[in-house]
């Protein structure tokens, strides 16, 4: 498999040439609402983005008002070695994030090459299968209008089913800076209008859970790991919408005893009415142990990916 960092390749002149950020759409109103990406890095492109005693993150964040999460150095996206970075804020601030991110990861290796041809590389977002169908559009008409209008490769990997609960799938972005920018401006525009995106921002990792991350919040503060001993009493919610909720309970609330009994964490879902807010999905809190929550989690994306596929 080809390494994160063979894509990250640049040379210093790269940044410079960016004369201005691509062109913002003067109607969309998505500029204020909260959204993110997931992406993903090698362990040493994630150690540039976190910068000696969480200095680039920290700077990152303030410039550009985002917040910042990584999955933890032994926590990568199944079937790779690559770490999840997530960004997240309105949709112009996850741009300037991934435009500094981006560019940071690009000058790193220094290539020496023609300074006047910007080099073409690549950048692998982690999309939920759910929400690739907007990206694809009828009969692919969308991803062929990005690729036209950006002039980036775009590439969605097939859903991989060798990965129990693995509900997510990799869009390949490949393109000089400006090119693989324009290209993440468009895709995260249409992902803005899919509320079982937005949903997800507030779900962990399927595979690195947000509680067993690293994040820093936008003052600065790193995140400390979490002690195994202390591990008794976590608790997450997750978004299930409401006509699934049925799927989680089983009959006389069966399906959920099991998880339960199962995982070994505590499984509560919110009153019908009671909704992840901005959406019609009800809300899942799972308290536990991290191996139980974790578990717990799995087993209920299982019991709704089996009767959504079709």
């Amino acid at each position: 498999m080809e390494s994160t960092e063979s894509s990250y390749v640049s040379s210093p002149e790269a940044a410079r040439k960016r004369s201005s950020p691509p062109p913002r759409s003067p109607t969309s109103e998505n500029g204020e609402k909260a959204t993110y990406i997931r992406f993903l890095v090698s362990n040493a492109a994630a150690g540039s983005v976190i910068g000696k005693g969480g200095s680039t993150i920290t700077d990152f964040q303030s410039r550009s008002g985002a917040r910042i999460q990584l999955s933890r150095n032994h926590e990568f996206f199944p079937g790779t070695s690559d770490r999840i970075i997530m960004v997240s804020g309105t949709v112009d601030e996850v741009l300037k994030v991934m435009e500094l991110i981006l560019a940071k990861l690009l000058n790193e290796l220094n290539i020496e090459e023609n300074d006047d041809v910007e080099p073409r590389t690549k950048v692998r977002l982690v999309v939920p299968n759910s929400s690739c169908g907007s990206i694809i559009g009828k009969g692919g008409a969308t991803i062929k209008s990005f690729i036209e209008e950006s002039q980036a490769g775009i590439k969605i990997s097939p859903q991989d089913n060798n990965f129990y609960g693995l509900n997510d799938r990799l869009v390949t972005l490949t393109g000089t800076l400006d090119e693989q920018m324009r290209a993440i401006e468009l895709i995260l525009s249409k992902l803005s209008e899919d509320p079982h995106y937005s949903q997800a921002m507030h779900a962990p990792f399927s595979y690195a859970a947000t509680y067993n991350s690293m994040s820093y919040a936008p003052n600065g503060a790193g995140g400390k790991f979490p002690n195994p001993k202390e591990d008794r009493s976590k608790s997450i919610t997750i978004g299930v919408s409401d006509g699934h909720i049925g799927l989680v309970l089983g009959r006389g609330g069966r399906n959920i005893m099991e998880i339960s009994q199962a995982s070994g964490a505590r499984i509560k879902i919110s009153d019908r009415g009671d909704f992840m807010s901005g959406t019609t999905d009800r809300k899942v809190t799972i308290t536990g142990s991290q191996r139980a929550i974790q578990q717990a989690e799995t087993m209920i994306m299982q019991k709704v990916a089996n009767t959504t596929k079709g």
